[in-house]
């Protein structure tokens, strides 16, 4: 969990995949942290009349599983984030498992840069979120010199 992970050791290909549970605990440590006090994530009375007809998991908090996965179980911490796309395809309520899987796309070495993608489903196999994000790698580190 949270390797070291060189940026040479990454390969076009490479995936990763974690199930989960969405739960109400998690939508609340997400909406206290951050204030997205959406109705349609607290309010069930609200909810009910929406096209989802009940609450909704907030997005970027399921985003964020995306990222999670990709640093705990494929790319490790030493990429940093310099772009992230998502889309959110279809609703993810509390108590819904979401499949998440994470893929290396592209590789550049002159950049030191990666592209992942991901695509999460629920339970019922529908597709809920995609993304399309790009990691930038440090450049090793010179041997020192004693002068």
């Amino acid at each position: 969990m949270y390797d070291v992970i060189p940026f040479s050791a990454l390969s076009v290909g490479d995936r990763a995949s974690v199930s989960k549970t969405v739960t109400e605990a998690d939508g609340a440590l997400y909406i206290a942290a951050t204030g997205d006090f959406g109705p349609v994530h607290i309010d069930e009375r609200y909810a009910q009349a929406t096209r989802f007809g009940r609450r909704l998991a907030p997005g970027v908090m399921v985003a964020g599983l995306c990222t999670s996965v990709l640093t705990a179980e494929l790319a490790g911490v030493l990429g940093v984030s310099i772009e992230d796309r998502f889309w959110f395809t279809g609703p993810v309520f509390y108590g819904d498992t979401i499949t998440i899987a994470v893929w290396i796309a592209e590789k550049d070495e002159a950049t030191r840069t990666l592209t992942w993608e991901a695509s999460a489903t629920n339970e019922a196999g529908l597709e809920v979120l995609k993304a399309r994000a790009t990691l930038k790698y440090p450049r090793p580190k010179e041997p020192r010199r004693d002068a």
